[in-house]
């Protein structure tokens, strides 16, 4: 323990003092024989004067002053060590990416710093070390007043590029005594570190708070494959195993799959596959990391992963589509239900961009086509050829089959025949048809034959049961050319009129780099923008345009943020691996002081209650006082008329039941102090309310699922406590009832989700405790729904912390007025909203200060509008 204000214990030696007042008496009176003092014998005194105050009540009151001056010492418990220098503080905060995964304890622990600033008297100065939003370098706010600094720091945020420490450092630092404390994320950036390292410790002690106790993730590229994806995610080097989970999300926020990737101990990268529907995966709009919130823990995907148009070509386009014997006419609709389709010759096709071409019986000419198509291939295109009388009888040497090929046809009643026609065998494992189902109905009658060799095998994916090759492959460059040993009609086989073709020719597909629809010159402007956090908004106000063909050698920065560029029809995403250097660590400050950064002890400022239990002591004396001089009676009266003249209760306490009046309320969590603070956060949104509205809300109930008549409340706050009880049957009865008729539930998890780590496994419970409700499918809520346009216009919605998704139903429910019954998230939303009687708030709001508590009402006025007008 410390003392603020120690002069002020000098009070301490006025107690003799005080105790010798009190030890005062009037003088003895002086004694007269008096024989007639037999006639007062047997009078009752009405008042008698003490020799002396007794012990017990000087010892009250000397212990009321004594609490009194400790009080005014300002006693503080846990206060962090002082500064060592006398002269100005600088603080050094990594913002870059990497620093979001654990940027609210970050903020603690500078808010601390602040704290023994303004308890020391001493200016404090406040460097970040990434670039600003407006494409200016890291600049040192100037040494002021820790009062004036809060704000500044309270607006801090992490960045969606990485640091430039080098360039942060002030060159002209030129005050004697500073003490540099230094809150580090401990990873490499692309700045000289060394420089840095010099210049922090050319302006004074450093005391360096190292390293976050979440170590930034970034996903990398997903690998794409025929039965889905693989993602990838890396870390910095670490001996320890930790699995991640990676969130698949379509546009509208709704999560279609996830993958737990293990990182086995010393792996930097971890993989895992996705098997995904082609109908899905034209849907995906980003992966993210469930739980490690930061611009690089999202990966945005472009029209390149779902766009690939595919070009037909044949040796006679007249009859192509003739039915049932055209070379065009099962591949067409085998394809046209997913994929763009386009015809014309070669040069023209390629020109106009694509991503696989289907050559059907058709031999590229020597010359400009064969040309085109080669480099095509090889800069990552996929050639799909089938086989025909043309291809058999070829004579010429062709560079673009996978495999060299026997002269002439094998079919039934042939010189190379079989006695009967062939199946099909399973397909291999490393095929991309691997998996698929074959059936047996499938017969092979005809096909042309590749010549044997000792890699024929390599370069086959599937087979006939006889083993000869039925399709077969071969790179070239970054690209594959694929043949099927058989026609795409039905002249050699029953293939094209089975399930298995569409299914086949998807698989490959699926293996192909999809393309985006603008021209590599073409300038693509910032449409939205990741921040540091990974949310999707509005672009910095630096951002500029770039060009389509500079994505993939262009780091991101204030300039180009990782985001989304370009109209709807050639959408590109810049993501931040794609130029991104390895996770590395970096070495401690050379001489610095290093600190764990475990969340610092709370100061607990003891003043005030000593001043409370001075106040009781003498409330106490004063009762004593008043039945030493007869007056107890007489004084208890006159505070109980006053106690039933002064008004107890604000307007809307004295309103009966909730039938009578609208309210809100809480489910009883089963823990007193969330239950309280849930009673707080909807006392304080109800005076807000009121205050901004003409609702006329008033006091909360407390409400219990099977016990309380629910269909009295329009909204619910549920505030999920980890390891609370599951859901009894009459209590999820009462809920889902409450819920079918029109009532919302608020669930929160309170900052479970969004990062700050405050309510562990609150999700995990959410899942358990919710199991029997009858919750609609989700989707993530956006600035189109109406909960984000009830009253005011929101773009997010915050509590005291801030970055969590917001779930509400994802279909329309017309018998329900397409209200949603159940909104889920994890903000903290009382937190925010709780207010104490004099109206203010408890809890800070992380980072957001201020105006993230504002739009917190903000939310919350608009969750009324929206549960009162549904």
């Amino acid at each position: 323990m410390t003392l603020a204000a120690p002069l002020a214990l000098v009070a301490l030696i006025a107690l003799p003092i005080l105790w010798w007042l009190m030890r005062v008496t009037p003088p003895a009176p002086r004694s007269e024989i008096f024989p007639a003092i037999t006639l007062l014998l047997g009078l009752t005194p009405t008042e008698e004067t003490p020799a002396r105050t007794p012990l017990w009540l000087m010892l009250l009151r000397a212990s009321a002053a004594a609490l009194l001056i400790c009080a005014l010492a300002g006693p503080i418990m846990n206060q962090a060590e002082g500064f060592s220098g006398k002269g100005p503080i600088l603080l050094v905060l990594d913002n870059g990416w990497t620093a979001a995964t654990d940027w609210s304890r970050r903020m603690q622990i500078a808010e601390n710093v602040v704290d023994r600033a303004q308890r020391d008297d001493r200016k404090i100065a406040l460097v970040l070390t990434a670039e600003s939003a407006s494409n200016t370098a890291p600049q040192v706010a100037e040494a002021m007043s820790a009062m004036d600094l809060r704000p500044i720091l309270g607006a801090a945020r992490p960045r969606a590029w990485p640091s430039t420490r080098a360039t942060s450092v002030p060159h002209d630092w030129r005050f004697p005594g500073t003490d540099v404390i230094y809150i580090a994320d401990g990873m490499a950036d692309q700045s000289d570190f060394a420089a840095f390292e010099s210049r922090l410790t050319g302006i004074g002690p450093v005391t360096e708070v190292c390293c976050p106790t979440l170590a930034p993730r970034l996903l990398l590229p997903p690998t794409v494959e025929a039965q889905g994806m693989t993602v990838h995610v890396a870390r910095p080097p670490s001996a320890t195993v930790a699995t991640e989970t990676v969130l698949v999300r379509s546009g509208d926020g709704r999560a279609l799959a996830k993958a737990d990737i293990t990182f086995l101990a010393g792996a930097a990268v971890g993989s895992a596959t996705l098997s995904l529907p082609m109908e899905i995966r034209n849907h995906i709009s980003q992966l993210a990391l469930d739980g490690s919130p930061s611009a690089g823990s999202v990966y945005l995907l472009d029209d390149r992963w779902r766009r690939r148009p595919i070009g037909l070509v044949t040796s006679d386009m007249t009859s192509a589509d003739a039915p049932l014997t055209g070379q065009l006419f099962y591949v067409r609709r085998a394809l046209t239900p997913f994929s763009e389709l386009r015809e014309g010759d070669i040069t023209t096709l390629l020109t106009g961009g694509l991503s696989v071409l289907i050559l059907a019986d058709r031999m590229p000419s020597a010359g400009a086509d064969l040309t085109a198509l080669t480099a095509w291939i090889e800069k990552g295109g996929l050639l799909i050829r089938f086989a025909g009388p043309r291809l058999a009888e070829g004579t010429s040497p062709d560079p673009l089959l996978p495999v060299p090929l026997l002269n002439g046809d094998r079919q039934l009643g042939g010189a190379m025949s079989w006695s009967e026609p062939a199946g099909l065998a399973p397909f291999p494992n490393g095929s991309p048809f691997a998996g698929l189902a074959i059936s047996p109905e499938v017969r092979i009658t005809r096909q042309v034959l590749a010549e044997p060799g000792a890699d024929l095998g390599a370069h086959t994916w599937a087979v006939l049961a006889d083993g000869t090759p039925l399709v077969t492959r071969r790179a070239m460059g970054a690209g594959e050319t694929v043949l099927f040993h058989v026609t795409a009609n039905a002249e050699w086989s029953n293939l094209p009129l089975s399930g298995l073709f569409p299914d086949m020719l998807n698989r490959l597909t699926a293996l192909s780099a999809g393309i985006a629809n603008a021209d590599d010159s073409v300038v693509l402007a910032p449409v939205e923008a990741l921040d540091g956090f990974g949310r999707l908004g509005r672009p910095p106000e630096a951002a500029q345009g770039l060009k389509a063909g500079a994505f993939g050698t262009t780091s991101v920065s204030p300039r180009h943020p990782p985001g989304l560029y370009g109209a709807e029809n050639r959408r590109r995403a810049l993501n931040m691996s794609s130029t991104a250097p390895a996770l590395e660590t970096v070495p401690m400050i050379g001489g610095a002081v290093l600190q764990a950064p475990g969340e610092p002890a709370r100061e607990t400022r003891l003043g005030p209650p000593l001043f409370a239990a001075a106040a009781v002591l003498l409330v106490i004396d004063l009762f004593l006082a008043l039945g030493l001089r007869g007056f107890l009676r007489q004084g208890i009266a006159v505070l109980v008329i006053l106690a039933v003249s002064m008004p107890t209760s604000r307007a809307e306490d004295v309103i009966g039941g909730p039938a009578l009046a609208t309210r809100l309320g809480y489910v009883v969590s089963g823990n007193a102090r969330i239950d309280a603070v849930a009673q707080a956060g909807l006392l304080g949104l109800t005076a807000y309310v009121n205050r901004r509205t003409a609702i006329a809300l008033v006091k909360p109930d407390a409400v219990e699922p099977g016990r309380s008549d629910l269909s009295l409340y329009p909204l619910l706050y549920w505030p999920i406590v980890a390891d609370m009880p599951s859901l009894s049957g009459k209590e999820v009865a009462a809920l889902n009832e409450f819920m079918a008729h029109g009532g919302i539930i608020l669930i929160d998890t309170r900052g479970s989700g969004s990062g700050a780590g405050f309510a562990p496994g609150a999700e995990e419970t959410l899942k358990r405790v919710a199991r029997d409700l009858a919750i609609p499918p989700l989707a993530a809520v956006t600035s189109e729904h109406v909960l984000a346009r009830s009253f005011y216009l929101l773009n997010d919605f915050p509590g005291r912390f801030t970055g969590d998704t917001v779930w509400a139903q994802r279909d329309q429910d017309r018998a329900n007025d397409s209200v949603s019954p159940v909104i889920i998230g994890g903000n903290d939303w009382a937190g925010a909203w709780s207010a104490d009687e004099n109206g203010r708030n408890p809890f800070a709001v992380i980072p957001g200060g201020q105006r993230q508590r504002t739009m917190a009402y903000r939310f919350g006025i608009n969750l009324v509008m929206y549960s009162l007008t549904g």
